[in-house]
C-alpha cells in the first residue's frame, strides 16, 4: 500500500489516501447522492410491502474529486493538481500511441527486406502537473514571522537577567567607591607620616 493525494474537482489537495502499490494515473471518486435503498441491497421489501421489479430511479453519481497517482512535490504551500494539463497530456499520449500503432502496422505489413528500422514510440514529456494555488502575496503573509507573546517563564527569565545586570552595576559602583576610599585613606596616611 502507498499513500497518494486526493484532490477536489478544482484540483486542490484534500488529503492522502491509501491505494495499492501499482496504482498510477488519475481516477475520479464519487459521492453517492441517491434517495431510497442503497445499491447492492435487494429491493424486495420496502416499508413492509413486497416490491415487484420497478424501473430504477437511480441518479448518476457525482464526481467529488480525483485520486492522483503522482506524488505532490515538496515546497508547495497549497498544492493544486492541474487537471487541464493532465487531460492534455493524456490526449497527447493517446495520439502518440495511436501514431506508433499505425507506424508499427505499416512496418509489419511491409516485406521483411523492405522494413528498415522498427518504429519507436515517442511519448511527449510530462508537464508540471502540481502547481502552487496561493499567490506570492498570500505565501509572504503565511511565512512572515508572527509576534510571539512571551510566556511566564520567558517573562521571569527577562526580569531575572535585568536584576542580575542591576546587581553587576551596583558591584561596579561599589568597587569604584571602595577604590576612592582606599585612595583617601592612603592620602591620610601619607599626611600623618609627614
Amino acid at each position: 500500500m502507498k499513500a497518494v493525494p486526493k484532490v477536489n474537482t478544482d484540483g486542490l489537495y484534500i488529503e492522502d489516501t491509501l491505494v495499492d502499490d501499482t496504482f498510477s494515473g488519475v481516477v475520479p471518486f464519487y459521492s453517492h447522492m441517491e434517495q431510497g435503498i442503497p445499491d447492492g441491497l435487494p429491493q424486495t421489501v420496502r416499508n413492509g410491502t413486497e416490491l415487484e421489479d420497478e424501473p430504477s430511479n437511480k441518479s448518476e453519481p457525482n464526481i467529488s474529486g480525483y485520486i492522483i497517482g503522482i506524488p505532490v512535490p515538496p515546497g508547495l504551500f497549497r498544492p493544486c493538481f492541474d487537471l487541464a494539463a493532465w487531460n492534455a497530456y493524456e490526449t497527447a499520449l493517446t495520439a502518440a500511441h495511436d501514431s506508433f500503432q499505425q507506424a508499427l502496422s505499416k512496418w509489419q505489413a511491409l516485406p521483411e527486406e523492405q522494413r528498415g528500422d522498427l518504429p519507436v514510440l515517442k511519448s511527449p514529456p510530462q508537464p508540471t502537473l502540481w502547481i502552487e494555488s496561493l499567490t506570492p502575496e498570500e505565501i509572504e503573509e503565511l511565512t512572515k514571522p508572527q509576534p510571539v507573546e512571551p510566556n511566564e517563564m520567558d517573562r521571569l527569565g527577562t526580569e531575572m537577567v535585568a536584576r542580575e545586570l542591576e546587581a553587576l552595576e551596583l558591584r561596579k559602583q561599589n568597587e569604584a567607591q571602595g577604590a576612592q576610599i582606599v585612595g583617601l585613606e592612603l592620602r591620610l596616611l601619607s599626611l600623618k607620616t609627614n
